[in-house]
């Protein structure tokens, strides 16, 4: 099994900025791909960036605010965020497709997510 653990979301101002992390531990042979989804409270949940060995994509509401990366010795996947504003405000989600020791087919696994909450 993959056990996905976000990290960094908290109460921001409108214009900061927050890192969220994403760490994926267990029995890993290997992670094709790695994305953060984020849901707000009555809204559809929302592919916001993904990266897939080193290529990456954003929705068009964050793109040039948002910057996904991944550190592959640690399974870490990380979202810096800036110049949030108050759309901004969801439940983020990490999700990764991985492979796990000794098998053969990919499957995707899903975090608990990280409340991100921009506010005066």
């Amino acid at each position: 099994q993959v056990h996905l653990v976000e990290s960094g979301g908290g109460l921001v101002q409108p214009g900061g900025s927050l890192r969220l992390s994403c760490a994926a531990s267990g029995s890993i042979s290997s992670i094709d791909a790695m994305r953060w989804y984020r849901q707000a409270p009555g809204k559809q949940r929302e592919l916001v960036a993904s990266i897939i060995s080193d290529s990456t994509n954003y929705a068009d509401s964050v793109k040039g605010r948002f910057t996904i990366s991944r550190d592959s010795t640690t399974n870490t996947a990380y979202l810096q965020m800036n110049s949030l504003n108050a759309d901004d405000t969801a439940v983020y989600l990490c999700n990764v497709d991985a492979k796990l020791r000794g098998g053969i087919w990919t499957y995707r696994y899903w975090g608990q997510g990280t409340q991100v909450t921009v506010s005066s």
